[in-house]
């Protein structure tokens, strides 16, 4: 039998550091957690590593709940934590049958369904609908008063509950309900039956919700009514994927969390281990827009060494004159990409947005003799076939290679009614649908745009979606620009938006502090992207899924070669994420460099002070943030592109502060400017390297930084220096 130790290693295995804090959360010193799991982060296995975490830390199993939406996650989950405890008897549930376990439970002799006050025991069953808009015209209440799901809703208007309130008494005669009672009958139960209280309080210690953002007002209320005071909450959503509000789920859920639970925490799982890069890059500008602190960055944490994942290919965007070219047109790529890199016709899938689309893709695909996946065949995995999915069908799957089609207006996003409110919502809605289809992609996206099609009957011409404005236009490799005017036109633009976000910055400080940090994330990250972009600078970034491999709540030191004034750019956009940098004391003497150099927390290094690395090692050990710094090691630009020798002072830092060193190669950014020769785009090479834990390497015995650790880095950069040359 494995020891204690042996178990929580296995079930931190794997895991980044951001999800090791979510498994680790300590809700009686933190509060409640909220989880905004981006596509592809890994949620359930957060979820369910979290369930055996606790267990193993002593939780009784039968005080652990945890909620989801549809018996076969349920079952999913208890399958992955009965790995390590087979015996535990967790309740792992749907909202409508724990609700329903409560109306048939026994409450000091009395059943629940007794308590809720029907006759006879309450059974979901099939025409309730009908026998319900029956009884309305009985009684005259108007059909559009009040739909059956909302019958024991609380709080319902004085005058319409009063008509109800004989149907309701009916209901409780018969026991005939329908599903959505058994949420509200069972809140009801908790909130008003001591009995219940009770014991379902004292049984369920630890509550943990998954798909948060598609909980309904109802659901929300039986979670509070569970809780009550206590703050054990763990609840994993994504408001980016909330795309069920046709079926009555609150994303407001996800927004009012930190309001309903005024001492709980939020985290982001940002590290996506399905996608190559250049899809979350589509992913990611879907929602510039939204919120700082409810934003998240998709982070590319697939290590595939697939060919066609390490081909990183950027979205496609096909325009088709109608439906029989398209298709054509479809049939040869799945042909071509199954004889290049030996796929079979399960790893392809087509997204539609309506059911009646994915009919006609169905038997168009048939009719080539492509075999398609039927829902019917899942119990035959022997003959698998294209998916041919709704969006919303495919949420929760990924495919090597998707085809999404109908980027139109009218299709994607659909066809929105009602008031100017209703529409926004449902576009908003529409656009997170967009994101999930996207997000299906593992290594290919297509996106299909039809210009004419038969639709609702005739033939019909459509708009290209207004959501393929997200696709990153290319830089074209020509320009016609004399090169000094293109630098001048450079340094203006630079210096001005520069200049531009520092008002904001300083209004912020003072009347929106808490968002501060978001802020200067953001602006530096659209800062870089907007320089390359002016600079006409494409940036190749290799190795990127060994960023998920370092532990960023820990010290981190990022070094880099340095050949260029936009080394430091390079290595914001290869990261992904902004961090102070070393920098030496006479760049604050430049006005707008000091500005953003104050704000990133930059260290400041005195050359000229024959201690300055004591009083730097210091400042950092006493300093409440955790220490996280890019740094130049070989202390001054090489202007022949090679690596020199690397000056110990950093490694001696990094070293004291059993830091993470995280190695970074820059190949060719001398091109951008110090040798540029025309307007004309160039490119430039970042390869991420794997990080070095010295804690880990000092486990045995210490480690010299200057004898052992600057040879073992440079090396590494000497031999990719060598590859590349």
């Amino acid at each position: 039998m494995a020891t204690k130790e042996e178990m929580e290693t296995e079930i931190l295995k794997g895991l980044n550091s951001d999800q090791k804090r979510a498994v680790l959360y300590d809700h009686q010193k933190d509060g409640p957690l909220l989880i905004l799991a981006a596509a592809g982060s890994g949620k359930t296995s957060v979820l369910t590593r979290r369930i055996q975490w606790r267990v193993l830390q002593g939780v009784k199993p039968e005080s652990i709940l945890a909620l989801t939406f549809t018996a076969k996650a349920a079952a999913e989950m208890r399958e992955r934590v009965q790995k390590l405890f087979p015996d535990a008897d967790i309740r792992l549930s749907t909202f409508h049958s724990l609700a329903y376990s409560i109306l048939r439970e026994k409450f000091n002799g009395k059943f629940g369904w007794e308590l809720a006050g029907f006759l006879k025991a309450p059974k979901p069953g099939e025409g309730e609908s009908e026998r319900f808009a029956c009884a309305l015209v009985d009684h005259r209440i108007s059909p559009d008063a009040i739909s059956r799901d909302d019958l024991f809703k609380p709080n319902l208007p004085g005058n319409l509950l009063k008509k109800l309130e004989v149907i309701r008494q009916g209901v409780l005669k018969t026991g005939n309900i329908v599903f959505e009672d058994l949420i509200y009958l069972a809140t009801e139960l908790l909130e008003k039956k001591s009995a219940v209280q009770k014991e379902i309080r004292n049984r369920f210690r630890e509550v943990l919700v998954d798909e948060y953002q598609d909980i309904n007002p109802s659901q929300y209320l039986l979670v509070r009514a569970i809780l009550g005071q206590n703050e054990n909450l763990f609840a994993v959503g994504d408001d980016d994927q909330a795309i069920y509000g046709f079926r009555g789920a609150d994303i407001g859920n996800v927004f009012r969390f930190c309001k309903d639970f005024p001492h709980s925490k939020l985290l982001r799982l940002e590290w996506n281990y399905r996608s190559v890069p250049k899809v979350l890059y589509l992913a990611n500008n879907i929602f510039e827009d939204k919120p700082l602190l409810l934003r998240k960055t998709l982070r590319a944490g697939n290590s595939s060494k697939k060919p066609i994942f390490l081909e990183n290919r950027a979205p496609e965007f096909w325009v088709s004159e109608d439906p029989q070219t398209e298709l054509l047109r479809i049939v040869s790529k799945i042909k071509e990409l199954r004889e290049a890199y030996d796929l079979e016709f399960k790893n392809f899938a087509i997204l539609v947005r309506y059911n009646r689309q994915r009919l006609y893709y169905e038997e168009a695909l048939q009719n080539f003799r492509i075999p398609v996946y039927r829902e019917e065949d899942s119990e035959s995995p022997e003959v698998p076939g294209v998916h041919v999915e709704t969006v919303h069908g495919s949420k929760g799957l990924q495919y090597t290679v998707v085809f999404y089609a109908g980027l139109s207006e009218r299709l994607t996003p659909g066809e929105c009614e009602g008031s100017r409110k209703q529409k926004k919502m449902q576009l908003e809605e529409e656009k997170r649908l967009f994101y999930v289809g996207v997000t299906r992609a593992e290594a290919v996206l297509i996106l299909l745009y039809c210009k004419k099609r038969f639709w609702k009957g005739r033939l019909s011409e459509f708009k290209p979606s207004r959501f393929l404005r997200y696709l990153e236009r290319p830089l074209s490799e020509k320009s016609h620009m004399p090169l000094i005017l293109f630098k001048i036109r450079v340094i203006i633009l630079v210096l001005g938006y520069m200049m531009v976000v520092m008002p904001p910055f300083l209004f912020r400080c003072v009347f929106m502090r808490k968002s501060v940090p978001a802020w200067v994330e953001y602006r530096v990250q659209t800062f870089t992207k907007y320089c390359f972009k002016v600079l006409r600078v494409h940036i190749d970034i290799e190795n990127q899924s060994a960023l998920s491999r370092v532990d960023w709540n820990r010290p981190v030191f990022v070094v880099g070669n340095h050949q260029s004034y936009f080394d430091i750019p390079i290595v914001f956009l290869t990261l992904g994420r902004s961090i102070g940098f070393f920098a030496k004391k006479e760049l604050t003497y430049i006005p707008f460099l000091n500005f953003w150099m104050k704000a990133l927390h930059c260290v400041i290094v005195d050359r000229k002070d024959s201690r300055a690395c004591v009083a730097i090692k210091d400042r950092l050990e006493s300093s409440k943030e955790t220490v996280r710094a890019f740094i130049f090691p070989e202390g001054t630009r090489s202007k022949d592109g090679t690596v020199k020798p690397f000056k110990s002072g950093a490694f001696r830092l990094a070293t004291d502060l059993n830091a993470i060193i995280l190695p970074i190669y820059i190949e060719g950014s001398r091109t951008t400017w110090e040798t540029r020769k025309s307007s004309d785009t160039v490119v430039v090479r970042s390869t991420v390297m794997e990080p070095i834990d010295i804690k880990e390497l000092s486990a045995e015995k210490p480690i010299n930084p200057k004898t052992e650790l600057v040879p073992m880095v440079y090396e590494k950069y000497k031999q990719i220096s060598e590859r590349t040359l």
